[in-house]
């Protein structure tokens, strides 16, 4: 147009238009030479006589409202880009935060594990469907309620005012139903803060089976230790009862003692006594019952246990296990006693040593498995009596080795001294079982 009008009029200004449309699609540096092409056709087709002094003033000004036209628009147009994919994303994470609330809602509302939120006040906020059940209240009926009204003790957290420092822990306490109905509870809670105040989530589980469980398997292994440690006292009697009687019988063949009325009521009561010793010793035999257990299994479980009992007082526990040992005859609970009672023992006689170090070792030789247990004490003066039962130098019952030793023995086994080793040692001899694997 500015070529074609012969009019005398500057079109400079309408240039504006075509930079504003290339500040939507080019880069800066095009936009620039955009500028200064249309500076150019402007000076070229305009209607006045090219003058250096006033054409370069006209054309720098120019050039500068141009170029500014061009990057005020692309500028505008990143921006309007920068918006939309922030829009775009904002909409994204909504879509992905709303569809993660509902995946949360419903894992929590299917969970089988009582789970509720409180306030500060402890105000019940969100409970799921198993709260309900748990304490058996009707769907819904929870919200609102005070948490103290079902677990006291959690009344007391909630009470607390709000710090800085959070709370992950977890307890066993008293819980009571919507019916006054009295269960132990396993509780687990953390508090955080949230825009509206302090919070805290709860997990509740009913351990009232588990208790009931520990219960009746102590008095389990009560009646099977006082089975084996009648087993076992009534063994030592059966071997008294046939010294006596070996004695008893040269008595009345060397003196003429048969026919003595009270000689003959003494071999009455020896005869008794052995008689009620083998009855006692047949009942007591059924105590503990030996299985087929992976040995490999049982071990780690030991491994557990031991190590946090012995991280109490500073005790590095160091294990040569192989990966696979062979199945054997055993109990798992009586193994695992024996196993706790030898690192009882150790832990006591290391309470004074400078290195405090507990090996614990399995080898199958000539068809038995042997788990050597070992420390790094002062070892033992002398064993002569160390199985003996009801030792006066025993420094807890007196009992720990000699019920060990005869609970290995129930299931074929054996424990037995290593007086080759330094410190103190024990040797655990279990029976290899021949297992099925097809």
């Amino acid at each position: 147009m500015d070529w074609w009008v012969l009019a005398s009029v500057y079109f400079g200004i309408l240039y504006l238009f075509p930079m504003l449309l290339v500040g939507t699609v080019l880069p800066p540096w095009q936009i620039i030479l955009a500028a200064i092409f249309c500076t150019v056709l402007a000076d070229v087709f305009g209607p006045f006589p090219f003058a250096l002094m006033t054409t370069l003033p006209q054309g720098i000004l120019l050039f500068g409202t141009l170029s500014g036209m061009g990057l005020y628009s692309y500028e505008m147009t990143v921006k309007r880009r920068r918006e939309l994919e922030d829009l775009q994303r904002i909409e994204k994470e909504v879509s992905a935060r709303r569809e993660a609330e509902e995946q949360l809602k419903f894992v929590i509302q299917s969970s089988p594990i009582a789970i509720l939120v409180m306030d500060a006040s402890g105000e019940i906020l969100i409970a799921n469907s198993m709260a309900h059940h748990l304490f058996r209240v009707g769907a819904g009926e929870l919200v609102g309620r005070n948490i103290s009204r079902y677990i006291q003790a959690l009344g007391h957290v909630t009470s607390k005012e709000a710090t800085s420092e959070t709370f992950r822990t977890e307890m066993q306490c008293r819980a009571k139903r919507d019916n006054e109905e009295i269960f132990l509870a396993n509780v687990f809670f953390s508090t955080y803060t949230t825009a509206v105040g302090p919070r805290l989530a709860v997990l509740v589980v009913d351990a009232s089976e588990d208790l009931r469980d520990r219960a009746e398997y102590g008095l389990e292994q009560l009646l099977a230790g006082s089975q084996v440690l009648v087993g076992a006292v009534s063994h030592e009697v059966r071997n008294v009862c046939s010294a006596i009687t070996v004695i008893y019988e040269n008595l009345a063949r060397d003196l003429g003692l048969v026919k003595n009325q009270d000689f003959e009521a003494l071999g009455s009561l020896v005869e008794a006594l052995n008689k009620i010793a083998s009855l006692e010793l047949r009942h007591s035999g059924r105590g503990l019952e030996a299985r087929i257990l992976n040995l490999n299994e049982i071990l780690d479980e030991a491994r557990i246990v031991l190590e946090l009992y012995c991280a109490e007082s500073d005790i590095t526990m160091k294990w040569n296990i192989p990966e696979k040992l062979p199945h054997v005859w055993a109990d798992r609970y009586g193994l695992l006693h024996v196993l706790l009672n030898l690192t009882k023992n150790s832990r006591r006689a290391l309470e004074g040593a400078s290195l405090k170090r507990i090996d614990v070792s399995a080898a199958v030789e000539h068809g038995i498995v042997f788990i050597r247990v070992t420390d790094t004490g002062p070892g033992i003066a002398s064993s002569k009596k160390l199985f003996q039962p009801l030792q006066k130098d025993a420094e807890a019952t007196g009992l720990g080795l000699f019920l060990s030793r005869a609970f290995m023995r129930c299931f074929r086994g054996d424990l037995r001294y290593d007086p080759e080793v330094a410190g103190c040692g024990f040797v655990i001899e279990l029976a290899i079982a021949e297992v099925d694997h097809e």
